[in-house]
C-alpha cells in the first residue's frame, strides 16, 4: 500500500473502475452492493482525513511552515472495521506521531457506533447533496457537540458541488456520440420563489453502445435561448454532430437543436407525439387509432412509413381533422428513426430514458418541499442523474450497424465520402437541404 496516497483517493479510483463495468453487471446485486459499500468507506475515510487535517492544521500534501504550530506528523494508517448492512467496512485510520498530546479520533468511535448514521451520510451526501446543516446534525456526539469544525464540514459537503463543476467542464471530444437526447426536469429551487425552474439535461449513446450523461445546467424557462446556450456549451467542449437527436415538441428546443447540430437528423419523441394525437379523438376509438399510428411510426423502413402515413391521413382526415393535423405536423421528424439500424429504433423513438432518470431524481427530491438555493438543487439533480446513468444498459451495436451509421454520416455530410462522385455529392446536398 502506498501511504503517500490518501485511502479516500484509492477508493475513488476503485469506484470509477467498477462504474465503468456497471452496464454489464446491472443485474448483479452483489456488484451494486460493492459500489455502495465502497461509497460508505469513502465517506468514512474523507471524514477521518478531514479530522486529521483539522488537528494538524495542514492538508495531506502540505508541508509544515516555519511559523506553523507543531501538532505532529502523519504516521501512516492503522486498519479498522465498521459493521454495516452492506458488510464490514475496511477503514484505514490515520495515525499521528510527535504530537503534544496523543491523538485520538473522536469521529471513529461516533461512526463505529452509529452505522445507520453512516449509511444516511453515504446516501445524503452523494445522492441528495445535503446541506452543511444536515451534515452537522449527523456529526454531533451524544452531548450535541460538533465532532468536526463548521469549516471542515462545509469542505466535505462542497465536494459534490466540485464534482458537478468538474463534470460541466469535461472534454466531450473524446466521445463519438451516435444518438443525442435532450429534455428538462423542473424543480422549485429557491426558498421564496413560487415557480419551478428547468434543469436542462443531455445524454447520448456512443458508437460502442454506452449511454452517458453529457451535460446538465439551469435553464430557467426552457426557452430557445436557454437551450441554445446549453447546446453551444456542449459544442464548445467538443461535442460533434450525432447521427440523430431526440427531443419533445418544445419549439425553442427544436430550433436550438437544428441550429447547433445542422448536419443531424432530428427525431420527435413518439411517446409525447402519440399522446398529443390521441388526446384529440374520442376515448372509444383510441385503440383503433393507436394501431394505425403504430403502423406508420414503426414501419419496416422509411418508404413504408411514408405510405402508411398517407393511408392514415386519407382514412381519418374528414372524421378527426384536428388529430390528423397534429399527425402531419413534424411528420418527417417522427419517421427519421426509420433511417437508422432496425435494432436501435426502440431505443431512439422517445426520451423515456431521461423520464425514468427524472423519476429517480424526483423520488429523492420529493422529501424536500423547496430547496434553499440553486446550488443545493443542482447538486441533488446532478448526483441523482449521474447515479441513474451508471445503471443504463449498453445498446448492442454490431459491426454491420456501425457501417450503416457511417453511411448515414456520409449522406448527412458529416464526413467526406472517399472518392465521392459528382452524383453522390449532389445527393448529399439534396439531403442536407
Amino acid at each position: 500500500m502506498n501511504n503517500r496516497i490518501p485511502p479516500s483517493e484509492r477508493i475513488s479510483k476503485e469506484i470509477e473502475a467498477l462504474v465503468g463495468k456497471l452496464d454489464q453487471q446491472i443485474g448483479n446485486q452483489k456488484f451494486l452492493g460493492r459500489i455502495l459499500k465502497l461509497g460508505m468507506e469513502k465517506i468514512v475515510q474523507e471524514t477521518l482525513e478531514e479530522e486529521t487535517k483539522e488537528y494538524l492544521g495542514r492538508d495531506y500534501y502540505q508541508r509544515e511552515g516555519a511559523e506553523d504550530q507543531h501538532n505532529g506528523y502523519r504516521n501512516g494508517y492503522k486498519p479498522g472495521k465498521i459493521k454495516t448492512g452492506e458488510g464490514k467496512l475496511n477503514i484505514q485510520k490515520p495515525q499521528v506521531s510527535n504530537s503534544p498530546e496523543p491523538f485520538h479520533s473522536a469521529l471513529w468511535g461516533h461512526l463505529k457506533g452509529n452505522t445507520e448514521v453512516l449509511e444516511h451520510l453515504a446516501v445524503e451526501m452523494y445522492a441528495r447533496g445535503c446541506s452543511t446543516r444536515d451534515v452537522e446534525e449527523v456529526l454531533k456526539d451524544e452531548n450535541g457537540n460538533l465532532l468536526l469544525s463548521k469549516s471542515s464540514i462545509s469542505a466535505l459537503s462542497e465536494r459534490l458541488w466540485d464534482a458537478y463543476e468538474e463534470f460541466c467542464k469535461q472534454d466531450l471530444s473524446k466521445y463519438n456520440v451516435v444518438y443525442l437526447f435532450a429534455d428538462a426536469v423542473y424543480e422549485a429551487m429557491r426558498m421564496y420563489k413560487t415557480t419551478k425552474e428547468g434543469i436542462l439535461v443531455a445524454w447520448g449513446i456512443l458508437e460502442d453502445g454506452r449511454k452517458i450523461l453529457l451535460g446538465m445546467k439551469l435553464g430557467n424557462k426552457e426557452s430557445y435561448q436557454d437551450w441554445l446556450d446549453f447546446f453551444r456549451d456542449l459544442r464548445k467542449r467538443g461535442l460533434k454532430d450525432p447521427v440523430l437527436g431526440v427531443s419533445d415538441g418544445a419549439p425553442g428546443l427544436i430550433r436550438a437543436l437544428e441550429e447547433c447540430f445542422p448536419e443531424m437528423l432530428r427525431e420527435r419523441c413518439l411517446v409525447h407525439k402519440k399522446m398529443n394525437i390521441l388526446g384529440k379523438v374520442p376515448s372509444e376509438v383510441i385503440p383503433e387509432i393507436k394501431v394505425h399510428l403504430n403502423a406508420a411510426y414503426y414501419a419496416p423502413d422509411l418508404e413504408a412509413g411514408k405510405e402508411r402515413a398517407e393511408e392514415f391521413v386519407k382514412r381519418y382526415e374528414k372524421i378527426y381533422p384536428s388529430a390528423v393535423k397534429c399527425f402531419q405536423e413534424d411528420l418527417e421528424a417522427c419517421l427519421n428513426h426509420l433511417r437508422c439500424p432496425v435494432r436501435h429504433r426502440k431505443f431512439i423513438t422517445s426520451t423515456n430514458l431521461a423520464e425514468r432518470s427524472f423519476e429517480e431524481e424526483k423520488r429523492r427530491s420529493k422529501v424536500i418541499p423547496r430547496f434553499f438555493d440553486e446550488k443545493s438543487c443542482l447538486k441533488l439533480a446532478f448526483a441523482s442523474l449521474l447515479r441513474a446513468s451508471w445503471k443504463w444498459r449498453r445498446v448492442p451495436i454490431s459491426f454491420s450497424e456501425q457501417k450503416e451509421l457511417l453511411e448515414l454520416r456520409y449522406q448527412l455530410g458529416q464526413l467526406p465520402r472517399p472518392d465521392k462522385s459528382p452524383a453522390e455529392e449532389h445527393h448529399v446536398l439534396v439531403l442536407r437541404k
